[in-house]
């Protein structure tokens, strides 16, 4: 069984590079996150028309998360059985005003005081082929100190938290999706650059360390132990073609699902060309035999990325 996590950055505007991947890499169960859609909008037929049920938690303009399976979808739990999320669905909300301008600082200050994760659609999990998966989105903390920040790692600690009171480590479990954040230094294009920011902080790796704890395995780093790979990379030009990244989306699994992994890779591929790529790649697990094959593009890039690095430092030296 084949099961992957990607963050599409907008399901909507991203379908047709979605319909490319599942015909390319053929997964049993895809997590999707950021679908910034609601409910009532989500592409039911395109997914069925490819194989798929889809079953989709999301508020409107912002967030959302995503399972579309061909193994079944059964047991549904949302927002850690919170009861229901918020909706963005009918205009710009003051999340979406602050998130996107800076020049909205009264709203940010709104925005601040109002931000609550628990209410934006975050998580979803069902059982799918005999294993419970779940598709999370975390928050992204934006500044270190700040309210959304200290949402995020409550929002951390009520994952934790439903892992203890409604799961077990000896069963068969799968959480993934995008975590917003970088175990470690090697998870980071630089981790002095990326120093004092969200997603490298000790607090939130720490956060991220209270899941394995708990009793999960990062299924990427125990198989790849020394290898730096990402999965996200900024928009801004440059970027992915110098590998400057962070490998944020992450695939977490219990002993059961572990003992089974035979393969763990990053699509980089999927980050590239038309139609037009999510700043995410896809993160994919392959359990009891392989898939469906792909090049995921690491061995090809390895020499252009090092020529770029070089010629940057190059040009900095100068």
């Amino acid at each position: 069984m084949r099961i992957a996590t990607w963050n599409v950055n907008s399901l909507k505007a991203r379908l047709e590079k979605v319909e490319w991947w599942l015909e390319r890499a053929a997964p049993d169960v895809l997590l999707l996150q950021e679908t910034k859609l609601s409910d009532d909008a989500a592409p039911l037929l395109p997914f069925s028309m490819a194989g798929y049920e889809l079953l989709h938690h999301g508020e409107g303009r912002w967030n959302g998360v995503a399972i579309a399976s061909r193994v079944g979808l059964s047991d549904v739990v949302t927002n850690f059985g919170d009861g229901p999320v918020r909706s963005t669905a009918a205009g710009t909300s003051a999340a979406g005003t602050a998130a996107g301008s800076s020049a909205a600082g009264a709203a940010m200050t709104a925005d601040e005081e109002a931000f609550d994760p628990f209410g934006e659609a975050r998580m979803v999990s069902a059982a799918c082929g005999g294993v419970r998966v779940v598709s999370i989105y975390a928050p992204n903390g934006r500044v270190v100190g700040s309210p959304f920040y200290a949402g995020k790692l409550a929002w951390f600690a009520r994952f934790r938290r439903w892992l203890d009171e409604t799961q077990q480590p000896g069963a068969p479990l799968l959480i993934g999706g995008d975590f917003n954040v970088a175990p470690a230094d090697l998870d980071v294009w630089d981790p002095a650059a990326a120093h004092g920011g969200t997603h490298v902080s000790e607090p939130e790796r720490a956060a991220f360390r209270t899941l394995l704890d708990w009793g999960l395995e990062d299924t990427w780093r125990s198989r790849n132990p020394g290898l730096r790979r990402f999965t996200w990379w900024d928009y801004r030009a440059g970027n992915f073609q110098r590998d400057e990244g962070m490998r944020i989306d992450h695939l977490l699994a219990t002993g059961p699902v572990a003992a089974r992994i035979v393969a763990v890779e990053v699509d980089r591929e999927a980050r590239k060309g038309k139609p037009v790529p999510s700043d995410h790649a896809p993160l994919v697990l392959d359990l009891d035999e392989p898939g469906r094959p792909f090049n995921a593009g690491w061995s090809d890039a390895a020499a252009r990325i090092a020529d770029r690095v070089a010629a940057r430092r190059s040009a900095a030296g100068a």
